[in-house]
């Protein structure tokens, strides 16, 4: 080790070319760019190390739980750690100091230092220590986002520097408290909240603007209005601006009457305000029709379904009253009081809006809206675009009752057995919530679980009910409410997501059954990151028993598409960040994931087979390759991938459509399939691209190639002439002499 080490220091301080360098213990520079995280540094620390210190001003609870996760696990191994922080200008909260305290093998002493501002953390391994010391403290912000700089340096127990640095952190401890519950008590007492940089009006409210995705779904939206499309769907998870872009499209639309159709009154007259905030114009101009409200004369009106449906209104509306009609909520839409409504008036354009298009009653959305997927925005750019509330994904084992792990087959007794629900009951407690009250949703596998688990819940001081399919609207808002408002802390259920019941102040998510599709998982979880007041995070936990679809859990988490079982196990065992958003596995967690993927073939055939038929029933027709791009659960290059398949046009024969090529078209797709499509460079792309309309001459392509910022030279044309020409399907063929720039290529 000494060798090995003096080499790693000399390779960071000294000379890289003279000296070899190790990935784990040179001097680097950690900071936190696409790639890497100082949180990633810090979490490989923490797992190979056998004590660490830190010393770290400040500490936000928003990133406290990933760190909570590790901890458990260096619990198990006997490993311990000390934390020196302190009160320093207040920032610390005392739920950061309460939630630090539920850490078994973490000591936290407070120091008494006027100034305490140190933002280091020290890891002790066999015979070395690992010291990162920079700009970062313990925050989501710091480890995840911000511009920060942090130098990882390691030294042998005998280094100068370890020594300094120890004597510091020694210094520190003879000048710190033990963290302990009185202590808590009397600081949150006299504790006050930081302030917030104060906004300053700027005299005009700010203009509404689209967001890129926003953008994208307006130019898919007004590319089906050109083609004289009378209807399409865009799917977009809750609180990802639906209504804003339903704004924004029919302000582009210029309608001369319009309708917003909802199920409840709050949310028409919400939407009201939020239209008039993007449209503007007249505030006269807007009405509704909910109630004993009957703005018939109004431009744009908001109304909900029950008022619109009845017979005396629908008497009072001419078929061809309105020309554009949104009706949000619109996996509704199957219901017969919409079906009334939709029969009797004839819209030049009918947009539905939903975050949950697949029906349990199998009703198919999709068809209702002539199969015209407008945009489907997906959770990982949502997150990117921080249009939800970040979360922490927390998998953690199912408890094992006597030597029988839960598993779809375990028995209602084993589900709902006391020892299970206090491990439960523990593991939330420890990973906790923001926030200073829980209100969490519970999924389960069946009703009868759901029952007796929020009956148990209740009986140890945690109240709950049980909210499933069968319940009525009316008790549904009503559970809900008490939610709300405190007198509730849990509600079970089984598959209340596919219900359109939207409770923004959730923050905490569990998951007590196993995953079923990759959609469903993420329906679920985005049931809880609609932004509300107060709410900085999801606290998501998973519950893993012996699930054969463990697997689909982190491909759904990193939104993977690419069916690459390699990189589903590298997720599983080193789990990425999404945003702020972040992804968390215990050992005997990513173990379940890991054997459920050696028993999955992603790419299998069986799997290619059920994508394909998903996505035929979405959009109403043969997918092209494009659409699994667009819309699809599957990336194109696993078709190219495939070595059983030539090209697409082999896997539409094996679905039995109909597909009738030629040698040479079967030789060219095949040749541009394995070929091309990965784009390993540009430049054939884009004369295939060019020559789709037109021939083009060299030198246009050069032009071509120019404005496109591609690398160009002599001998690079001539690469791009030759692979394109398809020469290998003739052989022996001479070599044909080199075209001149004004030639054309065909």
């Amino acid at each position: 080790m000494d060798n090995v080490l003096k080499d790693a220091i000399l390779n960071g301080l000294y000379n890289k070319n003279e000296n070899k360098g190790n990935e784990f213990i040179s001097p680097q520079l950690v900071n936190n760019d696409d790639q890497s995280k100082i949180w990633f540094t810090l979490r490989q620390e923490l797992m190979s190390c056998t004590s660490f210190t830190w010393a770290v001003a400040f500490i936000s609870e928003n990133m406290l739980v990933p760190f909570k996760l590790v901890m458990s696990e260096l619990a198990k191994k006997g490993v311990n750690g000390t934390l020196i922080t302190g009160t320093y200008l207040g920032f610390n909260s005392p739920k950061v100091f309460k939630e630090l305290v539920k850490i078994p093998n973490l000591e936290v002493r407070l120091s008494e230092e006027a100034g305490f501002h140190a933002k280091g953390y020290i890891f002790n391994h066999e015979d070395y220590q690992t010291i990162l010391i920079g700009s970062a403290n313990f925050t989501r912000s710091a480890l995840l986002k911000n511009c920060e700089w942090g130098l990882k340096v390691t030294s042998h127990e005998n280094g100068q520097l370890v020594a300094e640095v120890n004597d510091q952190i020694e210094n520190n401890l003879s000048n710190s408290l033990i963290l302990t519950s009185s202590w808590i008590k009397e600081y949150e007492q006299n504790w006050q909240p930081v302030k917030k940089a104060a906004y300053l009006p700027l005299g005009k409210a700010k203009k509404i603007l689209p967001n890129q995705m926003q953008k994208a779904a307006l130019a898919n939206l007004n590319a089906l209005v050109k083609e004289q499309a009378k209807k399409a769907l865009v799917v977009s998870a809750t609180g990802t601006g639906k209504t804003y872009l339903g704004a924004f499209a029919v302000k582009e639309y210029k309608p001369k009457k319009f309708l917003y159709l909802v199920h409840r009154e709050q949310i028409a007259k919400k939407a009201l305000e939020s239209f008039y905030r993007v449209i503007g114009g007249k505030k006269s101009d807007y009405g509704l029709l909910t109630g004993n409200k009957h703005d018939f004369d109004k431009k744009y009106l908001f109304g909900t379904v029950q008022t619109v449906s009845q017979e005396q209104i629908l008497e009072q509306l001419d078929p061809e009253e309105f020309d554009y009609i949104l009706i949000d909520e619109a996996h509704r839409v199957a219901a017969p009081t919409y079906q009334k409504i939709l029969n009797h008036f004839a819209p030049k354009f009918l947009l539905g809006m939903t975050a949950t298009p697949e029906r349990m009653d199998k009703q198919n959305i999709y068809e209702i809206f002539d199969y015209h997927l407008a945009y489907e925005i997906r959770l990982k750019d949502a997150l990117n675009d921080q249009m939800l509330t970040p979360f922490h994904y927390v998998g953690v084992e199912d408890y094992t009752v006597g030597n029988h792990v839960i598993s779809e087959t375990s028995k209602l007794k084993d589900l709902v057995a006391r020892k299970r629900v206090e491990y439960v009951l523990k593991q939330l407690d420890y990973y906790g919530y923001c926030g200073e009250k829980a209100k969490g949703l519970v999924f389960c596998s069946r009703q009868e679980e759901a029952r007796e688990l929020a009956k148990l819940f209740s009986q140890t001081g945690h109240p709950s009910r049980a909210l499933t399919n069968e319940d009525s609207q009316k008790q549904r808002i009503e559970v809900t409410h008490q939610l709300e408002n405190g007198e509730l802390e849990y509600i079970f259920t089984v598959d209340l997501f596919n219900e359109g019941i939207d409770i923004p102040s959730l923050n905490q998510i569990v998951m007590l059954r196993n995953t079923q599709s990759s959609i469903v998982f993420i329906q679920q979880l985005g049931r809880g990151l609609r932004k509300f007041p107060g709410k900085d995070y999801v606290t998501v936990i998973d519950f893993l028993g012996n699930y054969k679809n463990n697997y689909l859990i982190p491909i759904a988490l990193n939104g993977d598409k690419s069916r690459d079982k390699d990189q589903a196990v590298r997720e599983s065992k080193l789990p990425q960040v999404i945003d702020v958003s972040t992804i968390n596995f215990t050992e005997i967690a990513s173990q379940r994931i890991l054997v459920s993927l050696e028993k999955i073939k992603l790419d299998s055939m069986r799997e290619l087979r059920q994508s394909y038929k998903d996505l035929k029933e979405k959009i109403g027709r043969v997918p092209l390759l494009y659409d699994f791009y667009q819309y699809g659960t599957t990336a194109p290059t696993v078709f190219a991938k495939n070595h059983a398949l030539a090209h697409y046009g082999d896997f539409l024969k094996k679905m039995g459509e109909e597909v009738n090529l030629g040698n040479y078209q079967n030789a060219a797709l095949s040749f541009v399939t394995k070929e091309l499509l990965f784009g390993k460079r540009p430049h054939e792309l884009l004369l295939l691209e060019s020559c789709l309309d037109k021939n083009i001459s060299r030198a246009d392509f050069t032009k071509l190639l120019k404005s496109k910022n591609c690398y160009i030279s002599e001998d690079v044309l001539n690469s791009v002439e030759k692979i394109l020409s398809l020469n290998f399907l003739t052989l022996n063929r001479e070599k044909q002499p080199r075209k001149s720039n004004t030639e054309v290529i065909h």
